[in-house]
């Protein structure tokens, strides 16, 4: 249900406090579940229960439309892919086509970083939105211990006489924090004696960096978190063979704790439409969807499921073509969200972002950055994919820079549209439906991920840089090229590439905008996720822990005495 008497000068946070939401029981029955399909948190939230997954499946077909929401190269802030996911899904409910909405769970880290909550906002969120930003569930929380319970296996069992000659020098498997801390980035642990394990190396990533996270979104049911939670490499031996997390025998414990966790929670949008927050991995080290999971049961519950692709079309969509849909989730269409201080950023090419001068006035400075939009058309066209381009609308947005924006578009013979989701809810996104809905039905099915998985692992990295995103070739490190080897002896050749590289750029180089030709990827290491079914290639700079800005969210977060939270959003 939409909220009443609310303008454009309330904050996110109180457009959702006004909102009436329904029990969720009822939410649920919209998708054909009933109360017994629920363990319910609240009135408000619910995790789908095991024996309703078994039935879905067993009686329902997933066959739904999918729809993947993606970007340009955002600034900093984002693009909006959130706000329109949520949108679009309410629109296409409000046109009579039954629709779930599937997005992530937000990390605390950026949270209490820079972007503040990750729910949507305006009138397209998901609520309840004060949850989803913190504890939610425990999903996050559960992934946190499952981590940090395999990280003290392993150095127990060193301590304990290490009978599978873990060489303390080569272990690979952090601890994890779900907060942003730059001080944990390198640590040293064992100090104090040898009553605590030999001293080493070590350090902190964030949760949503974690190969756990990817594996949660890629499982399909318990066992085969338990499969790939075992074949999980946290170290190699004197040798050089890899140590598992099976080798420890760590699997049962691990998936008892993130037993709950693989189960989708369902909520509701602002307008009452079902939507699945679950899983969160980061886009620019993981593959930054949602779960398959919850992407199946909203396929196999409604006609249409609206997901999305954490940051461009070069990060999480290339990932979702080269990964997921090998896993049987192919779109049927997509959407790629484009805005205005976006296209400003790249045709004034701005690093850093200067938000004041980006809300100025500037249509020729927009035309400018239309390159970097149309790489990302390329490179969903690359997949056989049709798209439409959804020009985000924000306040500071002027006619003119919409207007000249959409012309060119059109006459390039890009199907666009403005959306206007976050102001009017369904009705700023029915046209976007519209095309999204034609998209579907007129799609030829000419799906093909970039590279055939027999091709080396050299071969895909290279061809995924050339194709997503422009560069003129690949140079490796000896490093990369020492970690190339050990992962053909090793037998994961044959994974898909995942390729860790900066959000703000198409190129590995954060400061670069546009959609530059005249340069090369340098990889500098390679290593696999071996229980999320990829090998992850590094580039540039990305950090597995962010660090807090100088002027963090969480400062101008707060609580009153009677519990009210402000500035979450």
């Amino acid at each position: 249900m939409t909220a009443t008497g609310v303008g454009l000068d309330r904050t996110d946070a109180e457009i959702a406090r006004a909102a009436t939401t329904r029990p969720i029981v009822d939410v649920a029955a919209d998708l054909g579940l009933s109360p017994d399909d629920l363990e319910q948190y609240g009135d408000d939230t619910a995790k789908l229960t095991r024996d309703a997954i078994a039935r879905i499946r067993e009686e329902r077909a997933a066959d739904g439309n999918l729809v993947l929401v993606t970007a340009m190269t955002a600034t900093p802030k984002g693009a909006g892919k959130t706000v329109t996911t949520v949108g679009l899904s309410q629109a296409l409910n409000a046109r009579g086509t039954p629709t779930v909405a599937a997005i992530r769970e937000p990390s605390l880290g950026p949270v209490f970083g820079i972007k503040g909550g990750a729910a949507g906002g305006g009138q397209s969120q998901v609520l309840p939105m004060e949850d989803i930003n913190l504890h939610f569930t425990g999903d996050i929380h559960a992934l946190t211990a499952a981590h940090n319970l395999l990280a003290a296996m392993l150095d127990a069992h060193v301590h304990h006489g290490n009978e599978l000659e873990v060489d303390v020098d080569a272990v690979v498997w952090p601890r994890a924090l779900d907060v942003n801390d730059r001080a944990l980035r390198e640590t040293v642990v064992g100090l104090g004696g040898s009553a605590n394990g030999p001293p080493r190396s070590d350090g902190f990533l964030i949760t949503a960096a974690s190969e756990l996270m990817a594996i949660l979104g890629m499982a399909t049911d318990l066992e085969d978190l338990k499969a790939r939670i075992a074949r999980i490499v946290v170290a190699y031996d004197e040798d050089g063979t890899p140590v598992t997390a099976g080798d420890l025998d760590a699997q049962g414990a691990m998936t008892t704790l993130l037993k709950d966790a693989l189960r989708p929670n369902l909520v509701q949008t602002i307008e009452g439409t079902p939507a699945f927050v679950h899983g969160g991995p980061f886009a620019n080290i993981a593959h930054g969807t949602n779960t398959m999971l919850a992407d199946e049961m909203g396929r196999s519950l409604a006609e249409y499921t609206v997901t999305e692709a954490g940051f461009a079309a070069d990060l999480g969509f290339e990932k979702f073509g080269d990964i997921v849909a090998r896993q049987g989730l192919v779109p049927d269409a997509v959407v790629v969200v484009a805005t205005i201080r976006a296209l400003k950023y790249h045709g004034l090419d701005m690093w850093p972002a200067d938000y004041d001068r980006l809300a100025e006035p500037d249509p020729e400075a927009a035309l400018a950055g239309l390159e970097n939009l149309e790489r990302h058309l390329e490179t969903v066209d690359a997949f056989g994919l049709p798209a439409v381009v959804a020009v985000n609308r924000f306040p500071s947005d002027t006619d003119e820079e919409i207007r000249a924006v959409v012309d060119e578009l059109e006459s390039r013979g890009v199907r666009v549209t403005v959306s206007e989701v976050h102001a009017k809810g369904s009705e700023g996104g029915m046209d976007l439906a519209d095309h999204v809905v034609a998209l579907a039905e007129g799609n030829s099915g000419t799906f093909e991920p970039l590279y055939p998985l027999d091709a080396t692992l050299e071969e895909k990295i290279e061809t995924v840089a050339e194709t997503a995103y422009g560069a003129a070739g690949v140079t490796f490190t000896d490093d990369a090229r020492d970690d190339l080897d050990r992962l053909a002896a090793d037998g994961f050749d044959e994974f898909p590439v995942c390729i860790s590289k900066t959000q703000h750029s198409v190129t590995d180089d954060s400061s670069r905008k546009g959609a530059p030709t005249d340069w090369t990827v340098t990889v500098r290491r390679v290593y696999p996720s071996a229980g999320a079914g990829f090998v992850v290639a590094l580039t540039g700079d990305v950090l597995t822990m962010p660090g807090l800005p100088a002027e963090p969210a969480a400062e101008g977060m707060d609580v009153d005495g009677d519990g009210t939270i402000t500035g979450l959003f």
